[in-house]
């Protein structure tokens, strides 16, 4: 997205957000799609949409663009973080870095030690919630280059807030009482459909490249979903992650 872009291409790229969000909360697409679509409305060098595993306690990235270290801190830690509080009171609404104050990004490790040694200087943190109130992921984008002001793009993600939550909720947006009937504890490794779809070609011998054509991502996007492979399996390398695979029958799809 170029600085010149105005309100009204934004919100035109914001419908797009929403279909992508809407294939995503089907099971049509991933959620990289989603954050694909979401560089259309605001700018990053770095994003992630991630579930919370209430049961395990942390978070699980669906797609990403950070570094590994950065990924880890999303998904262990970050829900300890000063600024996660704030986050997740009452008002709900996203944070933009710049509109952290210094006192509490002086006590964020996760502003500390992770985003400013990625010379990051900008970008938005925001919990997901279904309409029954349960917290359900977060999103996190962020930017070496400060926003500009004033910035249309803040509204719109959080106009966006309610199809991102309908894509990481593993409910599927179903109505209260209803489950989903493949939840994340149950599939093997609890990897995600996604990481799922990318261990299957793993397993076929195929490289990074040769995965992100067939399932249409690009290859750094394959490069970390199989570092979350590897790591959620324990495993050492693809080698061993492919004999995994091969011992639970996954394969690709034609």
């Amino acid at each position: 997205m170029t600085a010149e872009r105005g309100t009204a291409d934004i919100l035109e790229a914001a419908v797009h957000v929403r279909a992508a969000a809407r294939s995503a909360t089907a099971g049509a697409a991933g959620a990289d799609t989603v954050l694909a679509a979401l560089s259309e409305v605001v700018e990053y060098d770095h994003a992630s949409l991630a579930r919370w595993d209430a049961r395990r306690g942390r978070h699980t990235t669906l797609a990403g663009s950070y570094p590994g270290e950065a990924t880890a801190y999303i998904e262990t830690s970050l829900h300890r973080d000063p600024v996660f509080a704030v986050l997740r009171g009452p008002a709900r609404g996203g944070l933009w870095l710049g509109d952290v104050p210094r006192d509490l990004l002086a006590a964020s490790p996760g502003f500390r030690d992770v985003l400013r040694p990625l010379g990051i200087r900008d970008g938005v943190a925001q919990c997901l919630f279904a309409p029954d109130g349960r917290y359900v992921g977060m999103l996190n984008v962020s930017t070496r280059r400060p926003r500009r002001a004033p910035d249309p793009a803040r509204a719109v993600v959080t106009l966006l807030t309610e199809a991102l939550a309908a894509a990481v909720d593993p409910r599927g947006g179903l109505p209260p009482g209803r489950h989903a009937p493949a939840e994340e504890g149950r599939r093997p490794g609890g990897l995600s459909p996604r990481e799922l779809q990318v261990l299957a070609e793993l397993a076929a011998g195929r490289t990074n490249r040769e995965i992100a054509a067939r399932l249409y991502i690009t290859p750094r996007t394959v490069g970390t979903h199989i570092e979350h492979i590897l790591a959620k399996l324990d495993v050492p390398n693809r080698a061993a992650a492919a004999a995994r695979a091969a011992a639970w029958g996954i394969a690709p799809a034609p």
